[in-house]
Protein backbone atom coordinates (compact mmCIF):
# COMPACT_ATOMS: atom_id res chain seq x y z
CA UNK A 1 0.00 0.00 0.00
CA UNK A 2 0.86 3.55 -0.70
CA UNK A 3 0.66 6.77 -0.43
CA UNK A 4 1.30 10.36 -2.06
CA UNK A 5 0.89 14.19 -1.97
CA UNK A 6 -1.66 16.46 -3.82
CA UNK A 7 1.91 17.41 -6.08
CA UNK A 8 3.16 14.36 -6.36
CA UNK A 9 6.45 8.50 -4.03
CA UNK A 10 1.64 2.92 -5.59
CA UNK A 11 2.75 3.67 -1.36
CA UNK A 12 2.26 7.54 -0.57
CA UNK A 13 3.04 9.65 -2.89
CA UNK A 14 2.08 13.67 -1.28
CA UNK A 15 -1.08 13.38 -3.07
CA UNK A 16 -0.06 14.52 -6.08
CA UNK A 17 0.04 4.43 1.64
CA UNK A 18 0.77 3.14 4.25
CA UNK A 19 0.05 0.70 7.05
CA UNK A 20 -0.12 -1.00 10.68
CA UNK A 21 -1.08 -4.60 10.95
CA UNK A 22 -1.31 -6.17 14.72
CA UNK A 23 0.56 -9.49 15.40
CA UNK A 24 -0.57 -12.83 14.12
CA UNK A 25 -0.16 -16.57 12.61
CA UNK A 26 -1.79 -18.57 10.31
CA UNK A 27 -2.37 -19.78 7.01
CA UNK A 28 -5.47 -19.65 5.78
CA UNK A 29 -7.84 -18.61 3.26
CA UNK A 30 -9.96 -15.50 3.65
CA UNK A 31 -14.10 -15.31 3.02
CA UNK A 32 -14.93 -14.13 0.03
CA UNK A 33 -16.48 -10.50 -0.05
CA UNK A 34 -14.26 -9.66 3.36
CA UNK A 35 -12.94 -5.98 3.92
CA UNK A 36 -10.95 -4.80 1.37
CA UNK A 37 -7.23 -5.09 1.50
CA UNK A 38 -4.49 -2.70 0.32
CA UNK A 39 -1.27 -3.86 -1.27
CA UNK A 40 1.91 -3.74 0.30
CA UNK A 41 4.37 -5.38 -1.91
CA UNK A 42 4.26 -7.41 -5.07
CA UNK A 43 6.19 -10.74 -5.31
CA UNK A 44 8.29 -10.44 -8.57
CA UNK A 45 10.81 -14.27 -7.92
CA UNK A 46 11.89 -16.93 -5.95
CA UNK A 47 14.68 -15.33 -3.57
CA UNK A 48 17.35 -17.69 -1.98
CA UNK A 49 16.42 -21.55 -1.80
CA UNK A 50 14.24 -22.14 1.59
CA UNK A 51 11.15 -20.04 0.26
CA UNK A 52 12.12 -16.62 0.29
CA UNK A 53 10.35 -14.18 -2.33
CA UNK A 54 11.59 -11.14 -3.67
CA UNK A 55 8.62 -8.17 -3.78
CA UNK A 56 8.47 -4.61 -5.08
CA UNK A 57 7.67 -2.35 -2.67
CA UNK A 58 4.11 -0.36 -2.72
CA UNK A 59 4.16 1.29 0.69
CA UNK A 60 5.90 4.42 2.06
CA UNK A 61 6.29 2.50 5.08
CA UNK A 62 8.59 -0.52 5.00
CA UNK A 63 9.75 0.08 8.44
CA UNK A 64 6.21 -1.59 9.30
CA UNK A 65 6.95 -5.11 8.04
CA UNK A 66 8.72 -5.37 11.39
CA UNK A 67 5.51 -4.72 13.44
CA UNK A 68 3.60 -7.09 11.43
CA UNK A 69 2.85 -10.92 11.51
CA UNK A 70 -0.30 -11.45 9.79
CA UNK A 71 -0.48 -10.56 5.91
CA UNK A 72 -2.86 -11.54 3.21
CA UNK A 73 -1.65 -12.90 0.00
CA UNK A 74 -3.95 -11.67 -3.12
CA UNK A 75 -3.81 -13.58 -6.49
CA UNK A 76 -2.32 -12.37 -9.39
CA UNK A 77 -4.83 -10.03 -11.10
CA UNK A 78 -3.87 -11.70 -14.18
CA UNK A 79 -6.21 -14.70 -13.18
CA UNK A 80 -9.11 -12.50 -12.19
CA UNK A 81 -12.42 -13.89 -13.51
CA UNK A 82 -14.24 -11.41 -15.76
CA UNK A 83 -11.32 -8.95 -14.70
CA UNK A 84 -11.98 -5.04 -15.90
CA UNK A 85 -9.00 -3.48 -14.47
CA UNK A 86 -7.89 -3.41 -10.91
CA UNK A 87 -9.30 -1.72 -8.15
CA UNK A 88 -8.63 1.65 -7.42
CA UNK A 89 -7.29 0.19 -3.44
CA UNK A 90 -6.28 -3.13 -4.34
CA UNK A 91 -8.86 -5.05 -2.76
CA UNK A 92 -10.01 -8.57 -2.93
CA UNK A 93 -13.00 -8.04 -3.99
CA UNK A 94 -14.69 -11.68 -4.20
CA UNK A 95 -13.97 -11.67 -7.96
CA UNK A 96 -10.76 -13.48 -7.56
CA UNK A 97 -10.41 -17.18 -9.13
CA UNK A 98 -8.89 -18.06 -5.38
CA UNK A 99 -9.74 -16.30 -2.44
CA UNK A 100 -7.02 -14.04 -0.76
CA UNK A 101 -5.17 -16.28 1.66
CA UNK A 102 -4.08 -15.17 5.27
CA UNK A 103 -0.03 -15.73 6.03
CA UNK A 104 1.87 -15.53 8.57
CA UNK A 105 5.25 -13.48 8.03
CA UNK A 106 8.27 -14.78 9.85
CA UNK A 107 11.25 -12.66 8.53
CA UNK A 108 12.19 -10.20 5.82
CA UNK A 109 14.59 -7.53 4.80
CA UNK A 110 15.49 -5.11 2.72
CA UNK A 111 17.33 -6.15 -0.45
CA UNK A 112 18.30 -4.01 -3.53
CA UNK A 113 15.63 -1.26 -3.69
CA UNK A 114 12.62 -3.93 -2.61
CA UNK A 115 12.00 -6.14 0.26
CA UNK A 116 12.66 -10.30 0.72
CA UNK A 117 9.61 -11.81 2.34
CA UNK A 118 9.47 -15.13 3.78
CA UNK A 119 6.42 -16.91 4.98
CA UNK A 120 5.43 -19.90 7.46
CA UNK A 121 4.99 -23.18 5.22
CA UNK A 122 7.02 -21.66 2.38
CA UNK A 123 10.06 -23.81 2.72
CA UNK A 124 11.24 -24.46 -0.84
CA UNK A 125 11.92 -23.08 -4.36
CA UNK A 126 8.33 -24.96 -5.53
CA UNK A 127 6.67 -23.55 -3.12
CA UNK A 128 7.63 -19.73 -3.15
CA UNK A 129 7.39 -20.30 -7.13
CA UNK A 130 3.39 -20.27 -6.92
CA UNK A 131 3.47 -16.99 -5.22
CA UNK A 132 5.17 -15.20 -8.10
CA UNK A 133 2.63 -12.45 -9.06
CA UNK A 134 0.84 -12.11 -5.99
CA UNK A 135 0.29 -8.97 -3.78
CA UNK A 136 1.29 -9.23 0.27
CA UNK A 137 -1.55 -6.80 1.53
CA UNK A 138 -3.63 -5.78 4.83
CA UNK A 139 -6.99 -4.92 5.40
CA UNK A 140 -7.72 -1.46 4.33
CA UNK A 141 -8.96 -0.46 8.18
CA UNK A 142 -5.10 -1.01 9.46
CA UNK A 143 -3.86 1.80 7.02
CA UNK A 144 -1.73 4.14 8.75
CA UNK A 145 -3.08 7.60 8.66
CA UNK A 146 -1.94 10.12 6.05
CA UNK A 147 -1.38 13.82 6.44
CA UNK A 148 -4.12 15.89 4.71
CA UNK A 149 -2.05 16.54 1.20
CA UNK A 150 -1.06 13.15 1.00
CA UNK A 151 -2.56 9.88 -1.04
CA UNK A 152 -2.10 6.37 -1.11
CA UNK A 153 -0.71 5.44 -4.18
CA UNK A 154 -3.12 2.39 -3.96
CA UNK A 155 -5.80 4.10 -4.35
CA UNK A 156 -4.39 5.62 -7.75
CA UNK A 157 -4.30 2.40 -9.07
CA UNK A 158 -7.75 1.65 -11.39
CA UNK A 159 -8.30 5.55 -11.43
CA UNK A 160 -8.83 6.92 -15.08
CA UNK A 161 -6.47 9.67 -15.83
CA UNK A 162 -7.91 12.36 -18.07
CA UNK A 163 -5.81 15.24 -19.52
CA UNK A 164 -7.21 19.21 -18.73
CA UNK A 165 -4.84 20.78 -20.52
CA UNK A 166 -7.02 21.72 -23.84
CA UNK A 167 -10.66 23.13 -23.91
CA UNK A 168 -11.98 19.86 -23.32
CA UNK A 169 -10.70 16.72 -20.74
CA UNK A 170 -9.53 13.71 -22.85
CA UNK A 171 -9.18 10.60 -20.97
CA UNK A 172 -5.36 9.31 -21.44
CA UNK A 173 -6.46 5.68 -19.39
CA UNK A 174 -6.65 3.90 -16.67
CA UNK A 175 -3.62 3.51 -14.16
CA UNK A 176 -2.14 0.50 -13.70
CA UNK A 177 0.75 0.94 -11.64
CA UNK A 178 3.18 3.66 -10.28
CA UNK A 179 6.77 3.69 -10.56
CA UNK A 180 8.83 4.69 -7.85
CA UNK A 181 12.18 4.15 -9.06
CA UNK A 182 12.85 6.28 -11.85
CA UNK A 183 13.46 9.34 -9.94
CA UNK A 184 12.31 11.73 -7.21
CA UNK A 185 8.82 12.23 -8.86
CA UNK A 186 6.71 8.91 -8.96
CA UNK A 187 5.21 8.30 -12.61
CA UNK A 188 2.29 6.73 -13.19
CA UNK A 189 1.79 3.86 -15.68
CA UNK A 190 -1.00 4.39 -17.86
CA UNK A 191 -2.81 1.59 -19.83
CA UNK A 192 -3.46 4.01 -23.08
CA UNK A 193 -4.91 3.03 -26.03
CA UNK A 194 -2.00 2.56 -28.05
CA UNK A 195 0.43 1.42 -24.85
CA UNK A 196 1.84 1.84 -21.70
CA UNK A 197 2.36 5.54 -20.79
CA UNK A 198 4.24 7.54 -18.28
CA UNK A 199 2.88 10.04 -16.54
CA UNK A 200 5.03 11.96 -14.34
CA UNK A 201 2.66 12.90 -10.99
CA UNK A 202 4.20 15.96 -10.43
CA UNK A 203 2.10 18.76 -8.65
CA UNK A 204 2.66 21.15 -11.45
CA UNK A 205 0.53 19.01 -13.26
CA UNK A 206 -1.97 17.90 -10.71
CA UNK A 207 -5.58 19.38 -11.01
CA UNK A 208 -7.98 17.50 -9.36
CA UNK A 209 -8.38 13.65 -7.67
CA UNK A 210 -11.73 12.23 -7.35
CA UNK A 211 -11.17 9.00 -5.68
CA UNK A 212 -14.84 8.15 -5.56
CA UNK A 213 -15.21 8.99 -9.56
CA UNK A 214 -12.06 6.89 -9.50
CA UNK A 215 -10.63 9.58 -11.52
CA UNK A 216 -7.55 11.75 -11.82
CA UNK A 217 -7.28 15.21 -13.63
CA UNK A 218 -4.08 16.25 -14.75
CA UNK A 219 -3.05 19.17 -17.25
CA UNK A 220 -0.46 17.72 -19.24
CA UNK A 221 2.37 19.29 -20.79
CA UNK A 222 1.65 19.17 -24.92
CA UNK A 223 3.10 16.02 -26.56
CA UNK A 224 3.83 14.09 -23.32
CA UNK A 225 1.59 11.10 -23.94
CA UNK A 226 2.64 10.44 -27.08
CA UNK A 227 6.45 10.80 -26.63
CA UNK A 228 6.17 8.75 -22.97
CA UNK A 229 4.55 5.29 -24.90
CA UNK A 230 6.07 2.02 -24.37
Amino acid sequence: MTSSKKTTKPSRVPAPGADHAPADSGSRSAPLHQEPLVRLARIRRTQGRKGEVFADILTDFPEKFADRRKLWLIPDPTEKKGAHGPSPLGTGDGNYSSPPREVELVNHWPHKGGIVLHFAGIDSISAAEALIGSFAAIPLAERAPLAADEIYIGDLIGCTLADVAGPAPVDVGIIEDVDRTAGPTPLLVVGGANGEILVPFASSFLRKIDLAAKRIEMALPEGLTGLNVR
